[in-house]
């Protein structure tokens, strides 16, 4: 399966290297920092939790797990016109935001400006307000009916929340493989430039994370994460299995920018899983 949403920073590319390190049995699949779930959708767990802190990822989730016909309906009225756009952009800005419209229409508003904003980006200013700009495409797939389906398949009893990692990592038991991809430690000073929340995810996040991972691996609870291959992880994360992987980053608006980078999986398993 494949995920229905586009994202910066998805794992797609990446899927060969974490299978690699993906429990041969598990009882149940948790993933706090969910984006676009390409992790999720690969493995098709039937026994999952996920979550994500972002508010309208996870209501386009649910949508897409209660109601993927009436939200296939709704996406099909979109315009790929930059006054449209800009006029959806601006509904979290109106009078009430997002919460005076119903789920089915934040939903297909969020899918609808993944599509035809930059990269695919999900940017939030200071106010928490959607900012990314118009992007230029040919022709983009704003109703992608068989992957949204697929995906309402795959979501069916899945435990889907909008917490914070810590409360979910708090609650993990023997017995569950936790995949984690959260925003990564800056590889500069100026290459974090983008706010996913309005809360930042700053280094005593990093730090908190580590901390909850460390108690997950006392209790013998298998975990694999993702994040930048630099200095800061390998002594946040020393005594676990570092491995470096190859992505490439799409953030960049030229072509000739979007170069390969080192990428690190961090695991309390052994490195024999390869």
């Amino acid at each position: 399966m494949v995920p229905f949403l586009k994202w910066v920073g998805g794992k797609r590319q990446l899927l060969s290297e974490i299978r690699k390190f993906v429990p041969n049995q598990f009882d149940r699949y948790v993933e706090p920092f969910l984006g676009g779930g390409a992790v999720f959708f690969d493995l098709n767990s039937h026994k999952a939790w996920i979550n994500d802190v972002n508010p309208e990822l996870i209501n386009c989730y649910e949508v897409v797990r209660d109601d993927v016909s009436a939200l296939i309906e709704h996406l099909q009225r979109h315009k790929y016109e930059k006054a449209y756009f800009l006029a959806q952009r601006s509904l979290d800005r109106e009078e009430g935001g997002l919460e005076r419209l119903s789920k089915i229409v934040r939903a297909s508003r969020f899918i609808y400006l993944n599509k035809t904003a930059f990269n695919g980006m999900y940017r939030v200013n200071s106010k928490g307000f959607f900012n990314v700009p118009f992007g230029r495409y040919k022709d983009p797939k704003i109703v992608n009916a068989p992957a949204l389906e697929a995906a309402s398949v795959a979501l069916q009893n899945v435990k889907i929340t909008n917490l914070h990692f810590s409360d979910i990592l708090q609650h993990c038991v023997p017995g569950d493989f936790v995949y984690l991809d959260p925003p990564y430690v800056p590889l500069s000073a100026t290459s974090s430039f983008t706010q996913y929340s309005q809360g930042a995810f700053d280094m005593a996040e990093q730090k908190q994370l580590v901390s909850d991972l460390r108690a997950l691996d006392r209790q013998g609870i298998k975990f694999l994460a993702s994040n930048a291959y630099t200095d800061e992880i390998f002594d946040l994360y020393t005594g676990f299995e570092i491995m470096p992987v190859h992505a490439k980053r799409a953030i960049n608006a030229k072509a000739d920018g979007r170069k390969a980078i080192r990428e690190a999986l961090i695991t309390n398993m052994p490195i024999t899983k390869m």
